[in-house]
């Protein structure tokens, strides 16, 4: 090859190859900009309730998918845990099984200066569960009232009419959440009214899950959880407000209808009147495609009531 010939090969070679490199690395101002979003997206911080954690975490996930602009940090601890950081204001968003209590409710003003707001979210079905092989199937609130409150009268499964042949014992284990689980607080007045407490001796647990766990490989126990939290290794007992009512599972449509006597709200609480994408993230959570998950999970949706 002549020499001239051999510099010009070279040279385009060397511009091929510059194009090349430019076409396959190089980055279109679409995606600098994607980029950019991604790097200064907000981090909208959320917590509490551990009966909402599942459904938190999914609408985060579900979120990052149709926004760029903001992400969303989820984790438990309780309603309480949630609420005691809205008032710290090192949360954007405190999730809770039961309402804000005033006295929260005015520290948390005192304290950040802004008034936490209130979103019902979906509603649950607070559900009485015991093992799957468990020979019961309904309970009404006072026999509730009398086996988990102060005092109480009912500690041996005879005494709900049963023999249960997996429990020699024949004790009943009480199976509750901790005391700063607004789950815990809800079952406790939806019980036992506001002035009596729970009598000393279950078995407290962190979350939810935990709860129906524990219960499906104890066939002793008695516990209370989400009815989202349901698996095929507990039964969801139907429930009566007393002996004369009638006994109505925690279902969607017992809910609805306000027939299932422990249901509840969820409830979401911003720090101050939301704005900016924290303002976006709540309508999108009370929007169809957020209140689709709520079903999905188990719970109510807002657009069913």
């Amino acid at each position: 090859m002549q020499k001239n010939d051999w510099i010009a090969s070279t040279t385009i070679s060397i511009l091929l190859l510059l194009a090349c490199s430019i076409a396959i690395g190089g980055c279109s101002p679409k995606d600098s900009e994607s980029l950019a979003s991604k790097e200064t997206a907000q981090v909208i911080k959320n917590k509490g309730s551990d009966t909402m954690v599942n459904l938190a975490q999914a609408w985060a996930e579900r979120y990052i998918d149709v926004t760029s602009k903001a992400s969303v940090e989820v984790s438990g601890g309780g309603s309480g845990t949630g609420v005691a950081a809205l008032i710290n204001g090192t949360v954007d968003i405190a999730n809770c099984s039961r309402q804000i209590r005033p006295k929260e409710l005015e520290l948390a003003t005192q304290n950040t200066g802004k008034a936490p707001q209130e979103f019902i979210v979906g509603y649950d079905a607070l559900a009485v569960y015991v093992h799957h092989d468990a020979p019961l199937d309904k309970i009404t609130i006072p026999q509730l009232a009398e086996i988990y409150g102060e005092n109480g009268t009912i500690t041996l499964w005879h005494q709900l009419g049963i023999k249960h042949s997996d429990c020699p014992s024949d004790k009943i284990i009480r199976i509750s959440r901790q005391s700063n689980s607004g789950t815990y607080f809800y079952f406790r007045e939806a019980l036992l009214g506001k002035n009596r407490d729970f009598r000393i001796g279950s078995l407290d647990l962190h979350g939810s899950k935990d709860v129906v766990e524990v219960i499906g490989r104890t066939p002793c126990a008695i516990g209370y959880s989400g009815m989202g939290y349901a698996t095929s290794h507990v039964k969801m007992l139907k429930v009566a407000v007393d002996d004369n009512a009638p006994y109505y599972p925690p279902t969607l449509d017992n809910v609805l209808a306000k027939t299932y006597p422990i249901a509840r709200p969820l409830y979401m609480y911003s720090l101050g009147e939301p704005t900016g994408e924290i303002k976006v993230y709540l309508d999108w959570i009370l929007s169809e495609e957020g209140q689709k998950i709520v079903e999905r999970l188990g719970f109510v949706p807002l657009e069913s009531k």
